[in-house]
């Protein structure tokens, strides 16, 4: 191994070493909540050997740290909670793809930066003068190989992936028998499709808590959010919470934008390894990706035998799925509220998966649609589609459970 990639991987466990050491001290002095990015005095800049100088200039002093995940190679930037605002008008140099940040876990704040090609880490630090900090990485460009083996460390347990237990949702609300986990998409670092200052996951939470209150009204459910603020919450542990709270139904909640054609109106989605279209198949991807650019990759946990016994017990759950879909659209209809020219479709949404809990995706509209945009944006609106949603889910448990009565002995 050359100088320059023995170096390189001193100064990746130093910095690793330091970032969580600094937090532990840093906890100890009681920083202020929240640290906020300098756009004026941030910079990333190529040089001239391809390789990155990144420049993070911040209102306070944080805990930090800093590795590298794969496929797609990226650099992650790991803070005590910052204020990424703003980081997306950062000129973009060649070696850097996408600039992504957010809420990652409770009291953590993540940068995300997608390279073109393997980079290795030649040094990292943080500066402070008159109580701010800058952030300075210097990145070179290596081999596939040395990269590999830098993105290949073994994360601490408690970093590996948000744990389940600290991103579990709060009991469910209200006494009623029926339980439904509302799930609005995306959040934190990963803010879904995005439009006149307006994000999916804003829109998504709003609609949440304002459906939430409306079954809570009704007295007949008892609610769960598997998020209740602007966090990331990876899409396995949003079904896992489901499975804790012993569900009776899931329902995501998402607005997407489509990159090309158009499309407007609410949709339904429910499970298919086969999309219904080119448009939901990418929609279904894109939300995996979300997830593997945050720094999940669930990609290599599949089990054969545990795939055989879902798919078993996904026999018994998919009429109910279909059946609930049907339920949706038609009261959606009722309210005569826009709809897609085809309401329900099929995809292979991973937060889809549960095989034992009704699980089906709204799309209460594409933010790339401006007609949408303004109905998703509308109180009134939002307040007609959830009393919608109401009315089809009980609608649904009646005749489940007439259904059940029927082929009980």
């Amino acid at each position: 191994m050359s100088l320059v990639h023995n170096l390189a991987a001193i100064w990746f466990r130093l910095t690793f070493v330091i970032g969580l050491s600094f937090a532990m001290s840093a906890s100890a002095e009681d920083l202020s909540a929240l640290a906020r990015l300098d756009i004026g005095g941030s910079v990333l800049a190529e040089s001239a050997d391809g390789g990155l100088n990144l420049t993070f200039d911040l209102s306070q002093p944080i805990p930090w740290r800093v590795r590298f995940l794969s496929a797609p190679p990226r650099l992650i930037l790991d803070t005590r909670e910052v204020d990424w605002t703003g980081v997306q008008r950062l000129a973009v140099p060649g070696p850097v793809l996408a600039l992504r940040a957010g809420g990652f876990r409770a009291g953590w704040s993540r940068l995300v930066i997608e390279l073109s090609g393997p980079q290795t880490l030649i040094s990292a630090e943080m500066t402070t003068e008159a109580e701010r900090a800058k952030i300075h990485i210097t990145l070179v460009p290596t081999d596939p190989d040395t990269f590999a083996t830098a993105a290949g460390k073994p994360d601490l347990p408690e970093w590996a992936v948000p744990d389940q237990a600290e991103m579990m949702a709060p009991l469910a609300e209200g006494g009623g028998p029926l339980v439904i986990v509302l799930d609005p998409g995306h959040g934190g670092i990963d803010p879904g499709a995005e439009r006149d200052g307006t994000s999916e996951a804003e829109l998504m939470l709003t609609f949440a808590r304002e459906l939430k209150e409306v079954l809570l009204r009704d007295g007949r459910f008892a609610v769960v959010l598997t998020r209740e603020e602007d966090i990331f919450v990876p899409l396995e542990t949003r079904t896992s919470i489901a499975r804790t709270a012993e569900a009776d139904l899931f329902l995501s909640l998402h607005a997407d934008a489509l990159a090309e054609g158009e499309a407007q109106g609410a949709t339904v989605y429910t499970l298919a390894d086969e999309a219904t279209d080119a448009a939901s198949a990418a929609l279904a991807e894109r939300h995996d990706r979300n997830d593997l650019l945050a720094g999940v990759d669930l990609s290599e946990q599949d089990d054969v035998v545990a795939d055989v016994l879902m798919d078993m017990a996904r026999t018994e759950t998919q009429p109910r799925t279909e059946r609930l879909a049907k339920a949706i659209v038609a009261a959606i209809k009722a309210a005569e509220i826009r709809m897609h020219r085809k309401p329900h479709q099929t995809a292979g949404f991973s937060v889809l998966k549960s095989p034992d809990i009704p699980s089906v995706l709204l799309e209460l509209g594409f933010l790339s649609s401006e007609r949408d945009h303004k109905r998703l944006s509308d109180p009134e609106w939002r307040a007609k589609m959830a009393e919608a949603v109401r009315v089809a889910v009980l609608s649904w448990a009646e005749d489940e459970d007439a259904l059940r009565t029927l082929a009980a002995p």
